[in-house]
């Protein structure tokens, strides 16, 4: 009767949008307290968090990621786009696709991503004679794009959460040959990341063919006056993945490296923003989002403590193993249930909650967890652009001021092509892999 009346109480505290951090730590401290617990061991697994090294590459690289949100490099990014891959059939698709998966790798958010790009892409491929079913799809679906490139904030996340999962679970990753980290997170979402742009270049190539759309006559000097104006925003990408393959700095030295030169950068080489105005805006916004992260994260990793208390994980795979015994099988159903995850959550939210509990479970199956990785987040990708209730369908809603079933129909074509790179990717492990054993990144 306690439990019934607890999840009614939790029930309405969720229709009631209270905070997800209040609903985890209120299920937790309960749960705890069912196993006879003191409150005290919440309070531990809180602390706990403090101990992770790679923890701060969060407030930096967000801190970054919302000074290039607020200055003109959107807008920078996009001439260079357009200079580069507008002669290409089905340019203007590229270019999108390009602009914003860099953009949100940086940010990390796929709402800023339609909001700061979507108003200068939709007139543009409006322009260009792309029909407004395929332009308003295309910004849709590029929202969430870029979350497979560093540095993003969600792989962050992932390795962290899925770290301390493992690490108090039964598994050993250093025995069983696997070592999780940001680096080979980093560095494994490179190739999925670029297929799947690719996949979703060709689709543009075909539609643009379609309806006969012309590309950009080859200037010259118009690449080069873009490359001039974005001259000193170029070799970020570079230097964090460069540095990152040939084990020059790690995550979190990126991150300090990447904070401190986008911040020179805007501030005192472009001049986009302003110091005494803009610094104090930029740091009170980008860290008010660190914080809802960090005590979503700390009351997560205490719910994980639990789930490892009364091997959860271990019951759970015992259980779905008297069912399913095939990796290939186990991995279909966990596509379409992180799909449905993705479509209901948000990915920060979904990773916290979910991850502590598929690790060990895919671990059991024999699937790394670097693969594993790609896997969730690329299934969180396409979960944000998922009918009824993905994220991006109601923020391109809102800010294109479109009927929310014409956004739903306009990124079924989309969701099409990403759930074929999905299942390349789930039933290819070398497309995640590769990259990371070549360059044997640590």
């Amino acid at each position: 009767m306690g439990t019934i009346l607890l999840g009614i109480i939790i029930l309405i505290l969720a229709l009631l949008g209270e905070p997800l951090f209040i609903i985890i730590s209120i299920i937790t401290l309960f749960a705890f307290a069912g196993e006879g617990q003191e409150p005290g061991v919440v309070i531990s697994s809180l602390t706990r968090m403090a101990d992770v090294p790679s923890l701060i590459a969060i407030p930096l690289f967000t801190f970054a990621g919302y000074i290039l949100a607020e200055s003109k490099a959107p807008k920078r990014l996009l001439n260079l786009s357009q200079a580069l891959f507008g002669v290409i059939p089905g340019g203007f698709s590229i270019i999108a696709l390009v602009s914003c998966a860099v953009f949100t790798a940086f940010t990390g958010g796929s709402g800023i991503t339609i909001v700061a790009l979507g108003g200068l892409l939709l007139p543009m491929l409006l322009r260009e004679k792309y029909s407004e079913k395929y332009s308003l799809g295309l910004i849709t679906t590029c929202g969430s794009l870029g979350i497979l490139f560093p540095p993003s904030l969600p792989i962050i996340l992932y390795a962290l959460v899925a770290q301390q999962a493992l690490q108090q679970s039964l598994f050993n990753l250093e025995s069983s040959g696997q070592v999780l980290s940001i680096n080979k997170l980093f560095v494994a979402g490179l190739l999925p990341g670029i297929i799947l742009i690719l996949m979703l270049a060709l689709y543009g190539f075909f539609k643009a063919k379609q309806s006969g759309i012309q590309s950009i006559p080859f200037n010259l000097k118009n690449i080069f006056v873009a490359i001039r104006e974005s001259i000193w925003e170029i070799p970020l990408p570079f230097l964090i993945v460069i540095g990152i393959y040939w084990g020059i700095f790690t995550a979190t030295e990126a991150a300090a490296i990447t904070a401190f030169y986008v911040f020179f950068v805007e501030f005192f080489i472009y001049r986009d923003l302003k110091l005494f105005t803009d610094l104090p805006k930029i740091i009170k916004e980008s860290m008010i989002l660190v914080g809802a992260i960090l005590i979503i994260l700390g009351s997560a990793l205490a719910l994980t403590d639990y789930f490892i208390f009364t091997e959860v994980p271990q019951k759970l795979f015992q259980f779905i193993q008297t069912f399913i015994s095939s990796p290939i099988v186990f991995l279909l159903l966990l596509n379409l249930f992180l799909l449905v995850v993705g479509m209901m959550m948000d990915i920060f939210s979904a990773t916290m909650v979910v991850v502590p509990l598929i690790t060990p479970i895919a671990m059991s199956y024999g699937i790394d967890q670097i693969h594993l990785g790609i896997i969730f987040l690329l299934n969180l990708e396409i979960g944000y652009l998922t009918p009824p209730v993905g994220m991006n369908l109601f923020i391109s809603s809102f800010r294109f001021n479109k009927p929310i079933f014409e956004v739903y129909k306009s990124v079924l074509p989309f969701i099409a092509v990403m759930i074929i790179t999905l299942l390349l990717v789930t039933y290819i492990p070398q497309l995640s892999l590769f990259l990371v054993n070549y360059f044997n990144v640590q």
